[in-house]
C-alpha cells in the first residue's frame, strides 16, 4: 500500500474512519489505502487532526507505562527481558565465581547495575513527552502505516543520543552510590584474574576504564531495555482496545466489543 495514496484519501474524506466497536485505527487506515467500500464512512467521522492527536495520546500513555515499569525498585532486575547481565567480556569471571561458591559475589554485582539503570529511567518520560509533541504528520503517517514497530523506531531514532546523554550522569551517580565499582573490583580481585572491561568501550587506560566502561555499558543496556519496553506497550496499543481510557482514545481507535 503507498503511503501517499493513502493520506490522499484521508484528505478528500477529512480523514473519515468507520466507527466500528473494538476495530484498530492501524488496520482501518491501512483499509482506506486498499480502497474500503467509502459508503461506511459516516458523518461521525474523525478529521485528521484528531487521528494524530489519538496516536499522540496513545504513544504518550504507552510511554508512561513503559517508563513506570521500569523506574521503579528492581523494575529491571525481575524482568528478565531486560535484566542486564554481567558484560560478555566478564563471563568468564563469573563463572569462576559460580564454580567457586561465590554465587552472591556475581548476583550482587549484577544486581547493583540493575539498580543503577532503574534510577536513570525517569528521565526518559520528558524526553519522550517532547518527541511526541513535535511528532510531524509525516511522522505520524509513517507510524500510522508502517510496521507493528514504526513508533519504537520513531523514538529510537529522534530519542536516544539525547537520552543516553541523560541518562549517563545519573547512572555515574548511581554506580558509585549502589557500589558497582566497588563490586567490580572486589568480584575481580576474588578470582585474581587479570581480565577487565577494557575493549568494551574503547582502549582508555586502566585508570578509568573500570568505572567509565561500567558506567556506559549500564546506560547503553538501560536504553536497550527501555526500548523493548516501548515496543511492548506499542504492540499493546496497536493490539489492544481494553486499553484506552480517555474519551479520545475510544473514539479514535474504538471501545471494546460490547
Amino acid at each position: 500500500m503507498k503511503t501517499t495514496r493513502m493520506f490522499f484519501l484521508l484528505a478528500l474524506t477529512g480523514a473519515a474512519l468507520t466507527e466500528i466497536a473494538s476495530a484498530d485505527l492501524f488496520d482501518r487506515v491501512r483499509s482506506l489505502g486498499k480502497g474500503t467500500n467509502q459508503t461506511t464512512l459516516t458523518a461521525a467521522a474523525l478529521s485528521q487532526g484528531e487521528v494524530v492527536d489519538g496516536l499522540k495520546q496513545a504513544l504518550g500513555k504507552g510511554v508512561e507505562r513503559a517508563v513506570a515499569s521500569l523506574g521503579r525498585a528492581d523494575g529491571f532486575l525481575t524482568n528478565l527481558n531486560v535484566k542486564i547481565p554481567i558484560p560478555e567480556k566478564l563471563r568468564t569471571v563469573e563463572k569462576t565465581l559460580r564454580t567457586l561458591g561465590q554465587e552472591k559475589m556475581a548476583d550482587d554485582f549484577i544486581a547493583s547495575m540493575n539498580h543503577a539503570a532503574e534510577q536513570a529511567v525517569p528521565l526518559a518520560a520528558s524526553v519522550f513527552g517532547d518527541a511526541i509533541k513535535q511528532m510531524s504528520i509525516a511522522d505520524a503517517k509513517g507510524i500510522l502505516a508502517g510496521t507493528n514497530n514504526a513508533a519504537t523506531r520513531f523514538f529510537r531514532r529522534t530519542t536516544e543520543t539525547n537520552l543516553f546523554a541523560r541518562f549517563l550522569p545519573v547512572v555515574q551517580k548511581a554506580t558509585d552510590q549502589v557500589g558497582v565499582t566497588a563490586q567490580y573490583k572486589q568480584m575481580m580481585g576474588k578470582v585474581g584474574s587479570a581480565e577487565s572491561l577494557g575493549g568494551l568501550f574503547g582502549g582508555r587506560s586502566k585508570a578509568t576504564m573500570q568505572s567509565a566502561d561500567l558506567d556506559a555499558y549500564v546506560t547503553q543496556r538501560a536504553l536497550d531495555g527501555l526500548f523493548v519496553m516501548v515496543a511492548e506497550e506499542e504492540k499493546r496499543i496497536r493490539e489492544n482496545p481494553a486499553a484506552r481510557t480517555t474519551d479520545l482514545l475510544k473514539k479514535v481507535f474504538g471501545s471494546a466489543a460490547k
